[in-house]
């Protein structure tokens, strides 16, 4: 079949590349430095988002869109319309392996990393706090992870085949990607910023695969919150010194509570869907 002969040649010529071999060693050494330089001070929901964060936001995140926005650059152009002007491929056909080749590399790179990884950090034993990693947790969050992959892959592709010139598709991602994440983190909108899903990440580590509500916990919390508040309020008028309230750390700035993995989902997995519609109209209805 054209698609595989196309897939598996695109693999082929990606996993030759050196890009992706410097890349998968990178991300290796970067690992390990993650993980030595924080094994005594987080627990192990925040180490394991601590070492996905150079996916969502950088350095890697520039690799993936590199990896995805060639996909009709002017060096394949001419191959291309004599393999689809003689009828041997149709274009839905080659657009399809090589997005599925993009993206089967990046995600293959990405797990092959990071699963080892979390699994080391999650049944090692640390001196740190007690953390209720929960294995629904740890699936999820790698796949959201993943999902977010997809979409910048999908995203660089779409750029790519409009400009179809790499480097331009790239400056316009990084144009976009940047400041729309700025901008949405400030509403820690997790289902399209990756910032703020960065800092999510660790309530997504935590969840049970079932949540059961309880009541008695949840006034005993109100109370002690209560309490706390009482007591400020009454260090005021009697004179106390109220205590500097301590920074708060980077997976502490946003409020989490209301995370929704199904949000997230549609929110990333719509718009990649969108993505590679656009790609297959745009590329299907004009002239090679």
């Amino acid at each position: 079949m054209p698609f595989l002969a196309i897939l598996r040649y695109d693999l082929r010529t990606l996993t030759s590349s050196w890009l992706v071999r410097l890349w998968l060693a990178g991300s290796i050494l970067l690992t390990l430095l993650l993980v030595a330089l924080w094994w005594h001070q987080l627990k192990t929901a925040e180490l394991i988002t601590t070492l996905l964060i150079p996916y969502l936001v950088g350095p890697w995140f520039l690799i993936v869109v590199v990896l995805g926005a060639d996909p009709v650059s002017a060096a394949r152009t001419e191959t291309l319309a004599d393999g689809i002007l003689s009828r041997p491929v149709t274009r839905y056909e080659y657009l399809l392996a090589s997005w599925a080749a993009r993206l089967a590399v990046v995600l293959g790179c990405y797990l092959v990393v990071i699963v080892p990884a979390s699994v080391w950090v999650t049944l090692a034993e640390r001196k740190v706090a007690a953390d209720t990693v929960t294995l629904y947790g740890t699936i999820a969050s790698l796949a959201v992870v993943g999902l977010v992959l997809t979409f910048l892959v999908s995203l660089a592709y779409l750029l790519g085949t409009l400009f179809r010139r790499p480097l331009l598709a790239v400056v316009v991602v990084l144009f976009i990607w940047f400041p729309s994440n700025l901008i949405l983190s400030t509403f820690s909108l997790e289902a399209f910023s990756t910032l703020s899903l960065s800092q999510a990440l660790p309530t997504l580590f935590r969840t049970p695969w079932r949540i059961d509500t309880n009541k008695e916990a949840a006034r005993d919390l109100g109370f002690g919150e209560l309490a706390q508040s009482t007591s400020q309020f009454l260090s005021i008028f009697g004179g106390g010194v109220q205590q500097p309230e301590k920074p708060k750390g980077f997976f502490e700035q946003g409020h989490h509570e209301s995370f929704s993995l199904q949000r997230v989902i549609l929110g990333y997995g719509l718009s990649t869907l969108a993505c590679l519609v656009v790609t297959l109209l745009c590329f299907c209805t004009r002239d090679l």
